[in-house]
Order: structure tokens, then sequence, then C-alpha cells
């Protein structure tokens, strides 16, 4: 059974940094064959895409995290983090792992969401 595990979220007063971290396990998943993204939701807003580094290592990122979240993935450790400064009020949510394959014939997956809370 695939499982991704997040943990990082946390507290922290706005400019201050979080670093999440996702690591995948399951003896069926080969991590180097998945994209890896971070989706967030927010009270009352819709699921979004934050920050995704695919499975060749190529990133993109919302505009809004532009310049202040970084993704990195480990093909060893089997782990997806992503390094979040200068943060505001409004990237208060929670924050999802999600594993999606390189083809259709692969699964997609979904951490259970960890929570992040900027103050102002």
């Amino acid at each position: 059974q695939v499982q991704l595990v997040e943990s990082g979220g946390g507290s922290v007063q706005a400019g201050g940094s979080l670093r999440l971290s996702c690591a995948a396990s399951g003896r069926s998943f080969s991590f180097a064959n998945y994209g890896m993204a971070w989706f967030r939701r927010a009270p009352g807003k819709e699921r979004e895409s934050v920050a995704v580094v695919s499975w060749t290592g190529n990133t993109r990122y919302i505009d809004s995290v532009k310049g202040r979240f970084t993704i990195s993935r480990d093909t060893a450790k089997n782990t997806v983090d992503p390094q979040m400064n200068s943060l505001k009020p409004e990237d208060t949510a929670v924050y999802y792992c999600y594993a999606d394959g390189r083809s259709l014939t692969y699964s997609k997956y979904w951490g259970q969401g960890t929570q992040v809370t900027v103050s102002a």
C-alpha cells in the first residue's frame, strides 16, 4: 500500500519560514516515475496547486508563491520538501502532498494534509 505522509506544518508569524516534508512509501511505489506536488486548501477557498516538481525535476509554482517557496525532491529518500519563506497570512491553509505518475497507467495518491497557520 502506498502512503504519502506529510510533516512540518505548524504556526508561524508573518515573514517566518517553514519547511514541509512528504515521505512516500510502499512496495509498489516507484518514486522516480512520479511527479510530486503540493496543494493547499484555505478556509472557504478551492484547493489549488502550489508547487510541482516533475519526475524529470522540472519545477513550477503559482504566481503568489514564486520567489518565496522552493520545492525539491530527493529520490534516494523518496521525499519532496517545499521550503516556504517570507510566509504571509494568506498562505494559511491545509497543505497536501500529491503524487501523479508519468503516464496514465500510474495511480495517483494524496497525503492526509498538514496545517500551516501564518499570523499577522
